[in-house]
């Protein structure tokens, strides 16, 4: 898969005092950016996992840390959901 490289200005000053070195601060970036396309449904969680090159799960576990909800139904979603799974039961 093709890949971007890209270069954002950040103060180091900044990146010291936070304790990040420059790879950490650009991997925390990268991150944030999946994890932000992911909550606005631009990509899958398949899809986020693989560009952080981690397990499904790992990247699960990740949105839980960042308080994004893996699980994001509307109502009317969830109404439906529960309707199935109470279907199954009878």
């Amino acid at each position: 898969m093709p890949s971007a490289v890209l270069h954002i200005p950040f103060p180091d000053d900044v990146l010291l005092e936070a304790g990040f070195s420059r790879q950490v601060a650009a991997q925390k970036m990268q991150q944030l950016f999946v994890i932000d396309l992911y909550r606005h449904h631009q990509i899958t969680s398949g899809k986020g996992a693989e560009i952080l090159g981690i397990r499904k799960y790992d990247f699960i576990r990740l949105l839980a840390e960042a308080g994004v909800n893996y699980f994001d139904y509307t109502e009317s979603e969830l109404e439906r959901e529960i309707s199935v799974v109470e279907a199954w039961g009878r």
